[in-house]
């Protein structure tokens, strides 16, 4: 027994920020010390799956933190800590606890599996370098006692293809089982693996290994693993009427004593004596009372033949060396395995428990049937099981209940397909299983008599291969059975593939692949209570089973496809279940499960009536009912399935609308439909209020919004069906809005069968609160034959803010110039006038090795820009570059151009910017100095005739020397000066920094008018209406941890002193003053703080002026952070300016304006300033010391942050209060 109490004290685990600590082993102690929390516990009862102690900390060795609820799993997400996995690799080639987030790029995952974001841990391996083949092994903390249903389900990834092999081992005393191997191929994406590791007794581990090649990299990532259904039954005073009371007082169910299984946990429902009127063969000695035909070969693990396939252990000893009865039979000549003849059972049931192992190949299939004999008997055995198909690498029980007048016989015949095995173990006949006196076995069936096959009425055709479908004189093969296409005259070939009402025995194809509890099976209507409403005939019904692992039940297809894009799957159903049942439909394509309709709720056992479309898929793919109900709960609980039909499924069928690639939703989607890769997906949705949609503003566009439902695929996909050129190029135009402080890339591509898609545009992160127009031209190959699809792809980087289309068009011609380029997918029209020494190029793979090591728009060594060598031997001094863009329309208003150049830090020369309208002038001129930044140039424009933008590049002779081009913008309105905006436009030359945090979280522009799912102020300062607009960002999707978002202004010259005048606004609930706005200035020397407010107070707009003062050149950067735990409230800002030169001097404040005091910055030397920082904190830490020993020597946890660069004192001027920021007083 355990026995709980309070410890006297217990050892607190320090925080850490680095993630190979964290991933380094043991974080909470080691056993027999206690364990965290209120309890003590006997080791042996340490992760155990139980929690025996309040809030589970007895399982706290284990990673599992919180109590699970009824029915869940004990799972770690790596988001708290390893869980106690350790890495016990002998190589460079090690697991470590990591995220996305942590690195801007790389090969490794892009997400985590538990949230979908580059936030969410895993823990991983890292690409070495090495170029030896090396195995990374990871190890599980000691777990114990394992009950016999057990599954171990987790989430891998491979992210490169150096990876050879992945294997699952579980060791326990001195033997290690293989739970699974596998060599690939696999997707690069986020994979579920689910194994059972059957009845372990005592203490075991888990380790999960990856093998990589010897000149390959080799990256893999785990989350997310979890046990279910592992603790044994815990000691219950009394047991319900006819349950076994175990000898440690578990409870066992009457059907799982004497069963094969330790149900009890100490084997007492197993005991000999109890179970000593059974008749059971476990094949450990032979075959006992059974007898067998060619075909069936006892075997075990461990000498078995090198197949996949093959069982890695037997049930009877969840071991390598025990032995089982396997068939590899060929399709068409069934193993088969008799029992003896048994005595006619009635008025008794004759009940015989088996364990069958059916696993490597669809084509597989197992009967088992009744042979009776004697004067009367049907001469032809009769089915009474038939399991086909793939069922996994488990061994599944089975039970049958046989009442026979007449003596008979049990026939169980196996038939493989390719790759496949079949097995069985543990064969228990139950006491009324008599063998009959004369004890002679019959001859065996003929192995054709035992699953005849339907003979067509006409001949059959001579040489058809197995698996091939005879039809008149054709040989249907497999492939094109169930294509939705037929082949035959009579369309035999699509008769059992998911359209049926139930009403032939076949069931339309459906074949029940549960393994667990529950099963579907094929019942009368008027024979279940649940029907009501039904009419005469069959039904698929939802029943109780014997199996003893999943507890959903499967009902699927056989392979279907490929669907067209209007492919539908009608039905009536009915559901009646409590909370935690459901009734799904699950699409199975290529591995991936992606779930197409849930019933929304009870539907009290009345049939309803409902279609889902399916959509575009590949073959092959298959549809599989999902259920789970509580059969033996209060109240009648039921659910089933009729009327299913399949309609317009066929890739050949069209409409008028699939053509339809213009389109403004209003009426439909026209053709554009949803891909199926991912369960992330665009939906067509209404406008809930005025100004959502572009088109009217009231309504209908297309959404991706990754939380309804929260989706775990990173990207989304918006298709249009095949198109055929109507001109030699065509422009494609549309309005997007990109919107929300995480929401990630929406790029457009161009798709040919058999060739790689062609990126056509892109865009990242928000764009504020409202549509934009773009577009590209599409550019075709000769030849009326050549189609095309157009693909919408969503890639998100969290949950935070949506992405919307709406207003597609397509007309023939090229486009216009893109009002706005970043270079990324492609030079948007930009020509070299045929020098080609402009180039389109990023860092890592770019011809111009002296190029800046990062483009603008991404800030990594990925993203791309144009770029000119202006070297000597590239370009000669005084020799010019041009690059010159695509026609613009004319401009119905003054407009502001802008650009980002960088200018190498050797001299390049001169960068000139002309206007070409009809004319050319010359409008801008760029050769103050180079450096390390890109910085912001902006042109004023007028135009009234179309014209182009021509840059010039002038070399000056100089080695290593460049100038490069990114992020080209149109804006509506005059350019603002530098480091100031009023944001009725736009963000002017503020821009999100990429480099703030891992979550990479934007602010985002919006106006008070205009919809928005994130609370913000009532009226913007400017205007002081709701039609005015300000830069805002909303705090509560930081969450704990320091997270920050900033905005950032272009780079500044330097300067003796500059004002910095500005508007805030906070908008937080009372008494949650969480918020906190905070003023930065960057530079090569590192951040200085210089202003700092909470939200103290709201609800209104304040003035703010700081004097700058910086001896090289800077940003400015606004930083929004929270000051505790997560509350939401926005800080919005308006009215930005920067006065270059000037000293700040105090406003009268306008009606209700308020003016906050203008910070002074002290200015005081490095030497001083670090000495400064040293002596506070040696005095909070003696305050720290006093305060910690007054509460009893309990240390708080804490954030760290990043250190300030040399050069920065980082302490926080006010007027009248001087603080030191979080980053210095917190603990690291």
């Amino acid at each position: 027994m355990k026995s709980c109490a309070f410890p006297p004290a217990f050892t607190a685990r320090a925080h850490t920020s680095n993630p190979t600590a964290a991933a380094s082993g043991w974080e909470r102690g080691s056993p027999g010390q206690g364990v965290p929390g209120r309890c003590r516990s006997p080791s042996e009862a340490v992760c155990n799956f139980a929690c025996d102690c309040l809030g589970c900390s007895d399982e706290a060795w284990c990673g599992y933190h919180g109590a699970p609820l009824q029915g869940m799993p004990f799972s770690c997400d790596f988001e708290q800590d390893s869980c106690g996995w350790r890495d016990i690799s002998t190589s460079g080639y090690r697991w470590l606890r990591d995220r996305a987030g942590a690195v801007l790029a790389g090969p490794g995952p892009h997400a985590d599996h538990t949230r979908g974001t580059d936030l969410g841990w895993y823990i991983a391996v890292g690409t070495h370098p090495g170029k030896e083949a090396s195995t990374a092994a990871l190890r599980s903390p000691v777990l114990r006692q394992a009950a016999p249903a057990c599954e171990l389900r987790l989430w891998y990834l491979t992210a490169s293809g150096g990876v050879s092999e992945l294997r699952l081992e579980l060791t326990h005393g001195t033997e290690t089982l293989t739970l699974w191997q596998s060599s690939g191929p696999w997707r690069p994406s986020w994979q579920e693996l689910a194994v059972t590791t059957g009845r372990i007794q005592g203490d075991f581990r888990v380790t999960f290994s990856a093998t990589r090649n010897a000149t390959h990299r080799g990256t893999v990532a785990l989350d997310d693993v979890a046990f279910w259904n592992c603790a044994l039954p815990s000691p219950q005073a009394s047991c319900p009427p006819g349950h076994l009371h175990c000898r440690n007082g578990a409870c066992v169910a009457p059907d799982g004593v004497c069963d094969g299984e330790d149900g009890c946990g100490d084997s007492s429902d197993e005991d000999p004596a109890t179970c000593s009127h059974l008749m059971a063969t476990d094949f450990e000695t032979g075959l006992g009372l059974w007898s067998r035909s060619e075909g069936w070969t006892r075997n075990h693990s461990a000498g078995g033949p090198q197949s996949l396939a093959w069982p890695l252990r037997d049930h009877s000893q969840n071991s390598a060396h025990g032995t089982f009865l396997a068939s590899v039979a060929k399709p068409g000549t069934p193993a088969v395995l008799s029992s003896p003849v048994l005595q006619a059972s009635d008025p008794y049931n004759c009940s015989l428990i088996f364990y069958y192992y059916l696993h490597g190949s669809e084509a597989g299939h197992l009967q088992l049937l009744l042979q009776t004999r004697g004067p009367g008997a049907p001469q032809a055995p009769s089915p009474l099981r038939r399991r086909h198909g793939e069922l996994g690498a488990a061994w599944v029980r089975d039970r049958v209940d046989i009442r026979s007048t007449h003596p008979f016989q049990i026939l169980l015949a196996g038939e493989t397909g390719p790759g496949g095995v079949v097995g069985l173990d543990d064969l228990i006949l139950s006491s009324h299983c008599r063998a009959a006196p004369e004890t002679s076995i019959p001859q065996l069936p003929e192995p054709w008599a035992l699953a005849p096959a339907p003979q067509p009425p006409w001949p059959r055709p001579q040489g058809c291969e197995p698996g091939h479908l005879p039809c008149q004189d054709l040989c249907v093969p497999p492939e094109q059975l169930c294509d939705f296409q037929p082949q035959c005259a009579e369309g035999e070939d699509e008769q059992e593939c998911g359209s049926t009402g139930f009403e032939l025995a076949s069931a339309g194809g459906w074949e029940d692949a549960s393994v667990g509890p529950l099963q579907w099976r094929r019942l009368p209507a008027q024979a279940h209570r649940d029907a009501r409403g039904a009419a005469e005939g069959h039904f698929l019904s939802l029943e109780k089973a014997w199996g003893q692992l999943k507890a959903e039940a499967r009902a699927r297809t056989p392979a279907l496809g490929p669907s067209g894009p209007h492919c539908e799957l009608h039905m009536a159903y009915y559901f009646h279940g409590h909370p935690r049942g459901f009734l799904a439909l699950v699409v199975v394509e290529r591995g991936f499960r992606e779930l197409v309709w849930q019933a929304p709720g009870s539907s009290s056992g009345s049939w309803t009536v409902d279609r889902v479309l399916l959509g575009s898929r590949h073959r092959p793919f298959r549809l599989e009912f999902v259920g789970l109900l509580d059969l033996d709960g209060p109240g009648q609980q039921g659910a089933g399935v009729d009327n299913v039909t399949l309609r317009d499924c066929s890739p050949t069928v069209t409409t008028g609308k699939d053509q339809e690639v213009s389109c403004n939703f209003e009426r439909d989607a026209c053709t554009w439909h949803t891909g199926h890769l991912t369960d992330a997906h665009w939906r067509r949705v209404e406008s809930l209020g005025p100004g959502y949609d572009h088109t009217t503003g009231r309504g209908f566009y297309m959404l991706l919004n990754p939380t309804d439902p929260p989706a775990q695929g990173q990207g989304a996909h918006l298709l249009t069906g095949p198109q055929v050129p109507a001109a030699p190029e065509e422009c494609l135009s549309f309005w997007y809005h990109l919107y929300g402080p995480q929401i990630g890339t929406l790029r457009l591509a161009l798709r040919r069968d058999g060739e790689q898609d062609t990126r056509l545009w892109s865009r990242s992160g928000t764009h504020g609160n409202r549509w934009h127009q773009a577009w590209a031209t599409l550019h075709h190959q000769p030849g009326p034959s050549t189609k095309y699809q157009l693909l919408f792809e969503g890639l998100r980087d969290g949950y935070h803010g949506t992405m919307a289309l709406d207003d597609v068009t397509v007309r023939p011609g090229p486009c216009w110039a893109p009002r706005s380029c970043s270079f990324e997918d492609s030079a948007c029209g930009f020509s070299s006038g045929g020098q080609g020494l402009w180039t389109r190029q990023a860092h890592v793979t770019g011809h111009v090795p002296w190029g800046p090591w990062a483009d603008h728009t991404t800030e990594t060594a990925q993203g791309h820009y144009m770029v000119v060598d202006t070297s000597p031997g590239a370009l000669s001094q005084g020799q010019v570059a041009s690059l010159t863009s695509a026609h613009h329309p004319p401009l119905a208003q003054p407009s502001c151009l802008t650009f980002w150049y960088h200018l190498s830090p050797q001299n390049p020369g001169t960068l000139r910017v002309h206007v070409q309208d009809g004319e050319r002038r010359q409008v801008l001129s760029l050769s103050a100095h180079g450096g390390l930044a890109w910085r912001l140039g902006s042109v004023d424009m007028q135009a009234e005739k179309p014209w182009r933008v021509v840059f010039e590049a002038v070399a000056a002779g100089v080695e290593r020397s460049y100038m490069a081009l990114d992020d080209l913008a149109l804006h509506d309105g005059p350019c603002a000066r530098p480091g100031s905006c009023d944001f009725e436009s736009g963000l002017c030359g503020w821009s999100h920094c990429a480099r703030a945090s891992p979550g990479r979280y934007s602010w985002d522009w919006s106006g008070a008018s205009i919809p928005s799912r994130y609370p913000q102020p009532a009226v913007d300062h400017t205007l002081g209406t709701q039609a005015g607009h300000f830069a805002f960002f909303e705090t509560g999707v930081l969450g704990a941890g320091g997270r920050v978002a900033w905005l950032c202004s272009e780079p500044l010259p330097a300067t003796a002193a500059s004002c910095l005048r500005f508007w805030y606004h906070m908008g937080f609930p009372e008494h949650f003053y969480k918020g906190e706005l905070r003023v930065l200035l960057s530079s090569a020397q590192g951040q200085l703080a210089v202003w700092g407010e909470g939200g103290r107070l709201r609800h209104q707009w304040l003035q703010v002026q700081v004097e700058l003062a910086s001896t090289e050149e800077f940003q400015i950067v606004f930083e929004a952070t929270l000051s505790g735990q997560p509350a939401e409230g926005p800080i919005a800002l308006d009215d930005v300016e920067y006065l270059a030169g000037q000293h700040c001097q105090q406003s009268t404040p306008s009606q209700g304006d308020t003016t906050m005091p203008v910070p002074v910055p002290v200015p005081v030397p490095a030497a001083v300033g670090g000495a400064l920082v040293f002596l506070l904190l040696l005095v909070l830490l003696g305050l720290g010391a006093r305060h910690w020993l007054q509460r009893g020597c309990s240390f708080p946890g804490g954030t760290g942050a990043a250190a300030a660069a040399p050069g920065f004192d980082n302490i926080l001027f006010n007027a009248d209060r001087v603080t030191l920021p979080k980053s210095v007083t917190s603990t690291p």
